[in-house]
């Protein structure tokens, strides 16, 4: 039985096309595998005595990128003094007075800021990193801190976001009169929000 050129050129195209769909299939599995980058992640618990601890540092790489000047994301930590259900409340209003958006997927909050394709992400600072949607009331824990998190601009004219990130980090700090820490786990000043800002 001879085989035709189209025939032949129909399987070639069906294998071809085989090869694309499972080489998708992959790198979605892969990409939903991988843990949130926005989060203060380590699943491990902390002991209790361990509690009021600040939180671990991002990556092992993001204080090497500081200092060289290039910050996949900057992180600052505020830890609240006295974290109960009243905390928790304020909080809630404050995400709400923002216009903060939950994520359920990664369970965290976005506040759009002035660039909302850069958002702002709140999250929990301490592991898992995962919030829960205070704006609906759901049951947990009381919050013992947040991380703010936002990726720099690639232009330095385009900061405007930097700004409304510094502003609502500073104020978080005097709402819940807490300490304030940056990606090092370093108290953050002065210095540390003009680099932010660039």
């Amino acid at each position: 039985m001879e085989t035709t050129p189209l025939v032949t050129l129909l399987a070639i195209g069906s294998f071809v096309l085989a090869l694309v769909a499972l080489a998708l299939f992959i790198y979605v599995m892969r990409q939903r595998r991988q843990p949130p980058i926005d989060t203060a992640a380590s699943t491990e618990e902390r002991p209790s005595h361990e509690a009021t601890s600040p939180p671990p540092p991002e990556e092992t790489s993001s204080s090497s990128a500081k200092h060289s000047g290039k910050v996949a994301q900057h992180s600052l930590f505020v830890i609240f003094s006295k974290p109960d259900e009243h905390t928790d409340q304020r909080l809630a209003e404050w995400l709400r007075e923002k216009e903060a958006t939950f994520d359920p997927i990664k369970k965290v909050f976005h506040i759009a800021g002035e660039q909302p394709t850069n958002p702002i992400t709140i999250a929990n600072a301490f592991p898992p990193g995962e919030m829960p949607d205070l704006l609906r009331n759901e049951t947990h824990e009381p919050i013992k801190g947040i991380s703010l998190l936002v990726k720099p601009p690639l232009r330095k004219r385009r900061n405007q976001q930097m700004h409304v990130y510094v502003a609502l980090a500073k104020e978080m700090q005097t709402l819940f009169t807490g300490d304030m820490l940056d990606g090092d786990r370093e108290p953050a000043t002065d210095a540390t929000f003009e680099r932010i800002i660039g």
